[in-house]
């Protein structure tokens, strides 16, 4: 394998300090950088990518998180390794939606975390053990849910979930043992995980592709953009507004995707 470069970024000097110690001991990691905040990594990383960015939520913000979705879409070989200050259910979902490879706290054992470090170069995504929590399964239906709706209103434009990856969300959101949903479903550890993969890329695909449409939504009819932004609505899209979107949607969609550049 080849030699794996590895950028740092957290507020706190000491543990990130400890991470270089780390990281140093290992003959394949070269820690290439390091920075205290997302901005300053990002421009670091951006003048010479690293294989693998680990960077701090920021404390009581979330621009780390940003910061890995930013380089999902403008650095996708650049893999990142969130590291949260604590465990926090909403900061662990919304790094999933941004496309990191693995969500770690600051009680991280020095082993695990260069285990996941390598797991990560190798083209793993640990985060996807995240799905095995039922609060996180709940929330990826709900979401996945939202999606559907809108699909609905641009034909289908979002990806959906297949009856199979549904029925492993539910089993797990209702606290079903991983046992009995192996047993139950006729599926193996290894088909678990490749169900979590295509879950994980759906996902981050639609959140991405839902901030574009947002970014466009001067052009949807008011249902849409109530459920763009998470609200119910009781009107619904006619076929004359519909066909209106559909017309200006091109262009707007290609429009926003530049100012995301």
């Amino acid at each position: 394998m080849d030699r794996i470069s590895v950028f740092l970024s957290d507020w706190q000097v000491l543990f990130r300090e400890g991470i270089h110690f780390t990281l140093s001991g290992e003959e394949d990691i070269d820690v290439i950088g390091e920075a205290t905040n997302s901005d300053d990594a990002l421009k670091a990383i951006e003048a010479n990518p690293p294989s693998i960015a680990v960077l701090n939520t920021n404390h009581e913000d979330i621009d780390g998180i940003q910061a890995a979705g930013y380089l999902r879409r403008h650095f996708p070989a650049v893999a990142t390794v969130l590291i949260m200050d604590s465990d926090n259910e909403e900061h662990l979902f919304l790094a999933i939606k941004n496309g990191a490879s693995a969500c770690l706290t600051k009680e991280v054992d020095p082993a695990e975390l260069i285990y996941t470090i390598k797991a990560v170069a190798r083209g793993e995504q640990p985060i996807t053990e995240a799905l095995l929590k039922p609060e996180i399964a709940s929330r990826v239906l709900d979401e996945f849910e939202e999606f559907a709706v809108i699909g609905e209103q641009l034909r289908n434009l979002l990806a959906r979930l297949t009856p199979g990856e549904t029925e492993i969300l539910h089993h797990i959101a209702n606290g079903a043992p991983l046992d009995e949903v192996y047993e139950t479903l006729g599926i193996n550890e290894d088909g678990i995980h490749r169900a979590f993969s295509i879950i994980l890329t759906k996902l981050i695909t639609n959140d991405q592709s839902r901030q574009v449409i947002a970014a466009t939504q001067g052009g949807l009819s008011p249902a849409i953009r109530s459920r763009l932004a998470g609200q119910l609505a009781e009107d619904y899209v006619t076929r004359e507004e519909f066909t209106a979107f559909k017309e200006s949607f091109r262009e707007r969609l290609k429009s926003a995707m530049d100012e995301t550049r």
